[in-house]
């Protein structure tokens, strides 16, 4: 039997799912996201790796980057953005959440933080 897949941290940082919220103001679509005090928590881990190096318009620059490894969660999508409860930071889901082994049990996903971009 293969081995099946075990987190390499504990769940032991809170996490808020902030979902979006569409409004039309004047014939166009406005995506903002709910408030951290309105919406769920869970708990996950969160590994930084400082940063992805890119380079757009000849100029270097350093995109914030996680990984987010937590308990299964259907309602983690790509389009909502991660509160981190501890630091007030917030992120954008930039991957499809992947249900690993398709087996209902962990979620993991790659956010960028929002903010800082160059």
């Amino acid at each position: 039997m293969p081995i099946s897949y075990r987190p390499k941290a504990p769940f032991n940082v809170a996490m808020k799912i902030l979902t979006p919220v569409y409004e039309y103001k004047r014939g166009v679509s406005q995506k903002t996201w709910s408030a951290p005090e309105d919406s769920p928590q869970f708990f996950g881990s969160l590994r930084t790796f400082g940063g992805s190096e890119t380079i757009r318009n000849d100029m270097y620059t350093l995109v914030d980057t996680a990984l987010i490894d937590t308990w299964y969660r259907p309602d983690i999508k790509a389009d909502c953005r991660i509160y981190v409860c501890e630091t007030g930071q917030e992120f954008d889901v930039i991957s499809d959440p992947e249900d690993i082994d398709m087996r209902h049990q962990y979620l993991q996903f790659k956010v960028r933080k929002v903010g800082g971009h160059a």
